[in-house]
């Protein structure tokens, strides 16, 4: 985790390194997202592969059209 005192003295380095005579700083950055899952016996169990009544075309149609249901 990225604490505030880091983040804050990294934009202070990075200002004093590459800040513009307008007082702009150029920079981009990409932020990545993860997140992590564990089964557990609690937890529902997946159906199995084949079960489904609907099939990912069908979906796929109903929001192509506009979403509309006759």
């Amino acid at each position: 985790m990225l604490k505030r005192e880091t983040a804050l003295a990294t934009a202070a380095v990075y200002e004093s390194m590459f800040a513009a005579e307008d007082g702009t700083i150029p920079a981009t950055f990409q932020v990545i997202y993860m997140t992590g899952w564990k089964e557990h016996h609690s937890q529902q169990k997946a159906k199995s592969r084949g079960s489904a009544t609907i099939s990912f075309k069908d979906i796929k149609k109903q929001f192509s059209d506009g979403g509309s249901s006759g």
